[in-house]
């Protein structure tokens, strides 16, 4: 899986930047279709077998983790010739018919993408025991939300902790005001293990350097910080209040865990000199060109090629319902390159992380969140 994994990292990245110019692989179905239509490839390889797809109600074109997931199904067609189908949710109760249109389009592999859905993906997996599932950031659960071990479901979950605390140790050692900050769509698990890093980086930094960098957004001890409202808390627009408040409390370096509600700190941050952003789960210069200016690295987790690789599975009859937990040391999770901003960062800088990132992985150092997957 690791090598599947390092090959479609790069594929993913330039998928997500094509994306993000209005260009697509030619052989995508590029409109998402909420009922979930069906496209064969002329590929005679495989060409029997469908991967299927369902986003929760971000939709596949928020940059972010519903896109990643896409992107690795269609990375997957491309290279084995399957048919694909993909279902983008609209609301949060469109999820159980979403994945019921799969199966019945006789899915061979269904990837549902987020939290949002593991109760509708459980049910589904128990009523549909042929059909093979991949859950994105989360496990399979009942109607109680207690989660399950299914035989034909395979929870993809990344430790994204231990890339976030790397983060914070470079923010800590890039801020210019002493203040970085941070805020999330909502208190969630897969958003505060974010959280959990980037606090645990900065103060990492403190200790090592004697400084008193401080994070505004997130208190680690309380498992409490500022988190967007309303009924869209991912959407762009609905983090403006934050990022906005974030600058006014003096944060030169932001960290927005919010989906597309990320947007609003790239906002804030070119309308402020000087402030800069540390995006998440995909490499964001890369997906946000026009920002790239601002964007200092990315926390990443590399969900398109986990999905690439556990469809790739199934095809050639290698499905495991094991879970599969993205880290540092299987390059799950990763920090992305500093791009347009490579000067900017010392060279000690540069080298600190990358021992720290040694250290994780040997087991010298290690980073720890309740929120981090068991």
């Amino acid at each position: 899986m690791k090598k599947i994994i390092r090959a479609a990292a790069l594929s993913g990245a330039v998928a997500l930047a094509l994306a993000a110019c209005g260009s697509a692989p030619s052989d995508d179905t590029t409109t998402p279709a909420t009922g979930g239509d069906a496209t064969s490839t002329g590929g005679a390889t495989n060409s029997d077998f469908k991967g299927c797809i369902v986003s929760d109600s971000g939709g596949f074109n928020d940059k972010s983790f519903n896109e990643s997931g896409l992107n690795g199904l269609l990375a997957a067609k491309k290279t084995l010739g399957i048919q694909t189908a993909q279902a983008e949710s609209k609301t949060d109760d469109a999820y159980a018919p979403n994945i019921a249109n799969m199966i019945s389009q006789k899915c061979n592999m269904i990837v549902s993408v987020g939290f949002k859905l593991s109760t509708a993906t459980g049910d589904a997996a128990k009523a549909s025991p042929d059909t093979k599932f991949a859950i994105v950031d989360a496990q399979p659960t009942d109607s109680k939300g207690a989660a399950l071990t299914l035989d034909n479901v395979k929870p993809l979950e990344f430790d994204t902790a231990q890339a976030a605390y790397l983060a914070g140790y470079l923010a800590a050692g890039m801020t210019k005001t002493g203040v970085v900050g941070t805020y999330g769509g909502l208190k969630i698990p897969t958003v505060t293990v974010f959280m959990d890093g980037f606090a645990d980086g900065i103060a990492k930094y403190n200790e090592v350097k004697g400084k008193d960098v401080k994070l505004v957004g997130w208190d680690k001890a309380k498992q409490d910080g500022l988190f967007n409202s309303g009924n869209a808390p991912f959407d762009p627009g609905s983090g403006k209040a934050n990022a906005d408040s974030l600058v006014a409390a003096n944060a030169d370096i932001i960290l927005p865990v919010a989906g597309g509600a990320a947007l609003d700190a790239l906002t804030a941050a070119k309308a402020t000199p000087g402030t800069l952003v540390i995006w998440v789960d995909s490499d964001g210069a890369l997906i946000n060109p026009d920002s790239s200016s601002v964007i200092l690295t990315s926390v990443m987790k590399l969900i398109g090629a986990a999905v690439e690789s556990s469809v790739t599975d199934a095809v050639q009859g290698k499905f495991s319902a094991e879970p599969y937990v993205g880290t540092l040391q299987n390059e799950g999770v990763g920090i992305a390159p500093y791009h347009d901003l490579d000067s900017k960062v010392p060279d000690d800088l540069k080298k600190e992380v990358d021992q720290l990132k040694a250290d994780i992985i040997s087991g010298k150092l290690k980073v720890e969140s309740v929120s981090s997957p068991k």
